[in-house]
């Protein structure tokens, strides 16, 4: 029998009893009282009932835990000391059984060594009363457990919010994540070809997006028999909106829709040919004013080359320079600067011409090339311009597509990433001569 049978007055106890006006939580408090004393429980049941509160009973540390199995209790008076399951090893029982709303526990004891009260928290319990219970002190701490209980309802009620809003969020960025793969798939689709051979030229392309989407964009087209174009253009930030503002660029420099293709005029003989690469960029430079509302901008490197003779007339817009790789291994620069497209409106552009003999190859890449961040340095950079003729020269052995294979592994062993801080897009051309011959020399530099 517990001990507080002997100890707490039934009727001589001139402490008034709990008040109504003890405010229980809007939801009633559900406190389950343990005593092997039938009659130690009833004395402490009548008060609380009276007090509103939620009322269970329970003779043992076993029935109390069956019954915590099957009802939520919110908390718990238990007698320590008690015949087969005691107090403290109930209060140890019950912490197991993880319920998703916490329980206090208060336990009651004659006990008042120190060393009994640390094992009664370290059990898991939360307050203890020392019989014999003074109801004052009872209400004081009910009540104390109450707000605590009220704290946790509301923490967890606000968990369960955070939960399901986690939840929604989860399936929307789900949502978001598979819209932008299917987006990335439209994006690479706008380079439908990687390689384009058309005899007295070889052409290949990259493009790897930093993200599902990106804002570099490259291509070619082909608009007569002694003509062929080249662009890398790489329009500013990263994402969604820079991704839709390629989209569009794509389809002003369309190679399946000339008559939409802004680098393509009438040839008087009836089909199409390729007009200044200047007028070009300063024709996109108007549009992006009149036309396109954003406060995106571009560079690009555009460049028409003449298939018989070999003549380069090219416009630089900010990009980075284009390089020629000659024959021979050595590496030159090519391009004057300029101003990206989109910034100053009536911007006027200029082109620069060149020469490529048979087996030269003229290089685009965007800035995700020249400043690919070295590892463990994030202000150095892997390829500036020398680093990149460097590159160049050491793979010139390397076809188009496997040279620039080459590159994306040169990038990612230098940097030490596999997702690159920037898209990284290229255009290696190689120019054959008007007989169609490779005269390349493929050795490696001495």
């Amino acid at each position: 029998m517990g001990l507080l049978m002997t100890s707490l007055p039934l009727k001589t106890d001139p402490t008034p009893e709990l008040p109504d006006a003890s405010a229980p939580p809007a939801q009633p408090l559900r406190i389950l009282v343990v005593d092997d004393s039938k009659a130690q429980r009833r004395l402490l049941t009548a008060s609380l009932r009276r007090a509103g509160y939620d009322i269970a009973e329970a003779a043992s540390g076993d029935e109390a835990l069956a019954h915590c199995l099957e009802n939520p209790v919110d908390l718990i008076l238990s007698d320590w000391m008690m015949p087969g399951m005691n107090g403290v090893e109930f209060c140890q029982a019950f912490r197991r059984l993880g319920n998703d709303n916490y329980g206090y526990f208060i336990l009651l004891t004659s006990k008042s060594e120190r060393a009994d009260i640390a094992a009664g928290l370290d059990a898991g319990a939360d307050d203890f009363l020392t019989k014999p219970v003074n109801r004052v002190e009872l209400t004081a701490r009910i009540k104390a457990g109450a707000r605590i209980v009220q704290m946790q309802r509301e923490l967890s009620g606000k968990n369960r919010v955070i939960a399901r809003t986690l939840e929604e969020l989860q399936g929307l960025y789900e949502s978001i994540d598979n819209d932008l793969l299917q987006a990335k798939k439209l994006q690479q689709s706008l380079v439908r070809d990687r390689v384009r051979d058309v005899g007295a030229a070889h052409a290949a392309l990259l493009l790897r997006s930093s993200g599902h989407v990106g804002g570099d964009l490259v291509g070619v087209y082909h608009p007569n028999d002694r003509e062929l174009g080249l662009f890398a253009i790489d329009v500013s930030g990263h994402g969604v909106t820079s991704a839709l503002l390629t989209a569009q660029l794509a389809g002003y420099l369309s190679a399946s829709s000339p008559d939409q293709n802004l680098a393509l005029e009438n040839d008087p003989a009836g089909g199409y040919r390729a007009r200044a690469p200047e007028q070009v960029v300063a024709r996109l430079n108007t549009l992006m004013f009149e036309d396109m509302e954003t406060d995106h901008y571009f560079t690009i490197a555009l460049a028409v080359i003449d298939l018989e003779t070999g003549r380069v007339r090219l416009t630089q817009a900010g990009h980075p320079h284009p390089q020629v790789l000659h024959r021979d291994g050595s590496c030159a620069l090519v391009g004057d600067g300029g101003m990206p497209v989109g910034l100053v409106p009536f911007a006027e552009y200029s082109a620069t011409e060149f020469d490529l003999a048979p087996g030269d190859r003229l290089f685009l890449c965007s800035d995700g090339v020249t400043e690919c961040p070295l590892k463990g340095h994030e202000d150095e950079v892997l390829f500036d311009d020398e680093g990149l003729s460097d590159f160049l020269t050491n793979h010139r052995a390397l076809e188009g597509p496997a040279m620039l294979e080459a590159l994306i592994w040169a990038l990612a062993d230098v940097s030490g990433l596999e997702d690159f801080p920037d898209d990284v897009s290229a255009v290696l051309c190689e120019f054959r001569g008007a007989d169609h011959q490779t005269v390349r020399d493929f050795k490696d530099p001495a």
